[in-house]
C-alpha cells in the first residue's frame, strides 16, 4: 500500500465560526470556502499564503463544486436553492420541487453529463439556526436530487436517508456515495451509503461505512483510485473501496469537509470549525480521473 499522506498537517487560516464547502478553483489557483454563520465566502492563495473575503452577505452558502464551464455551483441555505457563481455574478439553478421550496441544499456535485446532484437536509431552516433562516420543510422530506439543466427536470433519486449531507461519485460515476448525519437523536447511525447509478437513477443503497456517534461524515471526496476521504469528527479518514480503513489523521478541531487541489491536485484542503488546513497526499480527486478517461 502506497503512503497516502506524505506531509504534515498545516494550518493556513484561522478565524471562522464554522468553515465549510472547500473547493479548489483552477483558474485562480485558490481555495474557496464558506464561513457559514458569518455569512461570507473566503479564498486562500497558496502562492501568497494570504486569505481574502471573496464575498459577504452571501445567504449562508455551504458546499460547492466546479462546473464543466469553470463556473462554481454552490448551495445556499438562505435562498434555499442551488446556484451558479460565474465571476461573481450569482444566478439560480434550481430552488423548488413540486411547487415547494427546497429545505437548505447542503452539498453538490456535477456529473459528467452536466446534471447537478445535491443533498437537501434541514440544517439551514431549523429553529435557532445560525446557518440560514428558520423555516418549514415544505415538500415533507430530505432527499438527494438530480437536476437536468437541459430538461429543467428535478428528480428525487435518494429518499431513504434521514439527513443526507456529503456526496461524491466513484471515478466512473457508477456509484454515488451519500452520508447521513442525522445520528442517534433520530435513531440512526452516522454512516456513508453507496448507491448504484444507471441511467440517471439510483438503485437500492447499502451501508458503505458506519461511524461512531462523535464522528459524522459531514463532507468527503473520492480519489482517483476510488478511495473515500472523509471528515469524521476531529479527524480525516481514508477508506478503501470495500470500506476498509486505510489511514486517519487527527485534527485539533471538528472537521466539516475537504477537497483536493494545488498545482498538481495532490494537496488536501480541510475546513475544520475555525480554520483551514492542508495535508500533502499521493493522490488526486476522482473527478480528474473521470475527465481524463
Amino acid at each position: 500500500m502506497e503512503n497516502l499522506i506524505t506531509g504534515t498537517l498545516e494550518k493556513l487560516f484561522e478565524g471562522t465560526v464554522w468553515a465549510e464547502g472547500p473547493l479548489w478553483i483552477p483558474e485562480s489557483q485558490t481555495v474557496r470556502w464558506s464561513d457559514i454563520p458569518n455569512n461570507r465566502i473566503l479564498e486562500f492563495s497558496p502562492a501568497t499564503g494570504s486569505t481574502r473575503e471573496y464575498a459577504t452577505g452571501v445567504e449562508y452558502t455551504n458546499g460547492r463544486t466546479l462546473h464543466r464551464d469553470g463556473s462554481v455551483v454552490q448551495c445556499s441555505h438562505g435562498r434555499r436553492r442551488v446556484e451558479r457563481d460565474h465571476d461573481g455574478v450569482v444566478t439560480p439553478i434550481v430552488e423548488a420541487f413540486g411547487g415547494h421550496r427546497l429545505n437548505s441544499p447542503n452539498d453538490v456535485v456535477v456529473a459528467g453529463d452536466g446534471t447537478v446532484w445535491f443533498t437537501d437536509p434541514p440544517y439551514g431552516i431549523l429553529p435557532g439556526t445560525v446557518e440560514g433562516h428558520e423555516g418549514e420543510q415544505e415538500y415533507g422530506g430530505c432527499y438527494v436530487f438530480r437536476f437536468d439543466p437541459e430538461t429543467q427536470e428535478l428528480t428525487a433519486v435518494v429518499t431513504d436517508l434521514v439527513h443526507p449531507n456529503g456526496l461524491a461519485f466513484s471515478p466512473d460515476e457508477s456509484l454515488l456515495y451519500v452520508s447521513d448525519t442525522a445520528g442517534a437523536g433520530y435513531g440512526v447511525p452516522f454512516r456513508i451509503a453507496a448507491y448504484p447509478v444507471e441511467g440517471g437513477e439510483c438503485g437500492e443503497g447499502r451501508t458503505f461505512v458506519e461511524l461512531e456517534d462523535d464522528a459524522a461524515s459531514d463532507g468527503f471526496r473520492v480519489d482517483a483510485e476510488g478511495r473515500v476521504w472523509t471528515s469524521a469528527g476531529a479527524s480525516v479518514r481514508v477508506y478503501d473501496h470495500d470500506g476498509t480503513l486505510l489511514a486517519a489523521v487527527e485534527l485539533p478541531e471538528k472537521v466539516s469537509n475537504l477537497c483536493f487541489g494545488g498545482p498538481d491536485g495532490q494537496d488536501l484542503y480541510l475546513t475544520a470549525t475555525t480554520s483551514l488546513y492542508r495535508l500533502r497526499t499521493s493522490t488526486r480527486d476522482a473527478r480528474e480521473a473521470h475527465q481524463q478517461s
